[in-house]
């Protein structure tokens, strides 16, 4: 049986990311708890380099979303900034880096975070 893109490539990046943070999800969990490093599926998702009928290889674009409790702007700033450097710390090697974006405030179910998204990318072959 083929790999999959979560066993892959999403599970093991959120197991890496795992020693930075009390809660890494590979999917969309239905709730938030900071601080959490959630790994998602970015635009583009895939961008096929090769396709027939016994391999296909193509580049899986990610979002790695990290989240921290927002109560006071310097403090949460602060801890998403530390959050940010410990996960690019422990990218594991394959994984491309693009950008950082800014910090944002969200509101998730009754909680109010600061988050930031992280673009990476890698390749993913099945055959």
């Amino acid at each position: 049986m083929p790999s999959t893109i979560l066993s892959a490539v999403r599970q093991p990046l959120a197991d890496a990311l795992a020693s930075v943070a009390g809660n890494v999800y590979s999917f969309v969990p239905e709730s938030v708890i900071p601080p959490a490093v959630v790994v998602v599926p970015d635009s583009p998702y895939l961008e096929f380099d090769l396709i027939n009928k016994s391999v296909i290889k193509c580049k899986i674009n990610m979002t790695i979303t990290v989240a921290v409790a927002y109560a006071s702007n310097p403090a949460s700033l602060d801890n998403i900034e530390q959050l940010l450097m410990s996960v690019l710390a422990v990218i594991p090697k394959g994984y491309e880096v693009s950008s950082v974006e800014r910090p944002t405030v969200s509101q998730v179910g009754a909680s109010t975070l600061l988050i930031a998204d992280i673009r990476v990318s890698t390749y993913y072959n099945q055959t």
